[in-house]
């Protein structure tokens, strides 16, 4: 069956446009790669962005920056708040400011996956800084309850990336067991290794042969078996 001309250029706008999301989605990580690495080179134990938005063009303003919660109660600790003369952070705050407005513009960014309610104020949000090491954070997380898990499957079409199988050494994937709180922070992480080209290159892999989805739906480029890093 011929293809007219108009066919094949509504084929390659569709793809052009699928590229042109998948790249705008990497490059909202990217910005937000460069400026975690940013804060903290002048804040090591920096985790989250304190922000509101305000205004008709929702322009971002920065409260300051927190440290992780000490344990699941408490809050996170302000690390920085802008008013401390001499701050090394002092001298970017404009730059997260703009690099926060710029990586959530889209209401598609993957960046809003990392934004959380914040506590403090009514109009604020907390924006989480992405880890140094994201298979290096996966590796922790599924080993806190697969201890003996070697590599997990893992499925771009759900939620971005839900892992959907433990590799505990043999050749069988075995059902995860995972709280809430883990599977979530996993989806997040993985979708942003799906997301990033680099990630995917270096950390995802073909499934291994004969491997039946768990949920029964066919197989897919975006089912991905990831080896956990040492």
């Amino acid at each position: 069956m011929t293809v007219s001309p108009e066919a094949r250029l509504a084929t390659q706008r569709d793809e052009l446009r699928v590229a042109l999301r998948h790249a705008e989605q990497a490059l909202s990580l990217g910005i937000i790669d460069h400026l975690a690495a940013k804060i903290r080179a002048r804040c090591p134990e920096a985790a989250y962005v304190s922000f509101s938005r305000r205004g008709e063009h929702r322009t971002i303003a920065v409260h300051g920056v927190l440290g992780e919660r000490p344990s699941l109660i408490g809050a996170c600790p302000w690390l920085w708040d802008g008013t401390e003369s001499g701050h090394p952070l002092n001298a970017i705050d404009s730059d997260i400011a703009l690099d926060i407005e710029w990586a959530l513009l889209s209401p598609t960014s993957p960046i809003w996956a990392l934004v959380l309610r914040g506590a403090d104020m009514d109009d604020s949000w907390l924006l989480e800084l992405p880890p140094v090491d994201r298979a290096a954070r996966v590796a922790e997380l599924v080993r806190g309850h697969h201890p003996k898990a070697t590599a997990i499957v893992v499925d771009g079409r759900a939620a971005g990336g839900r892992v959907i199988g433990i590799i505990e050494g043999g050749p069988v994937a075995v059902r995860p067991s995972l709280t809430n709180r883990c599977e979530d922070a996993l989806t997040r992480l993985i979708a942003q290794v799906f997301t990033l080209p680099h990630l995917a290159e270096r950390h995802l892999m073909p499934v291994p042969c004969g491997f039946t989805h768990p949920h029964g739906v066919s197989s897919s480029d975006l089912v991905r078996l990831m080896p956990l890093t040492a």
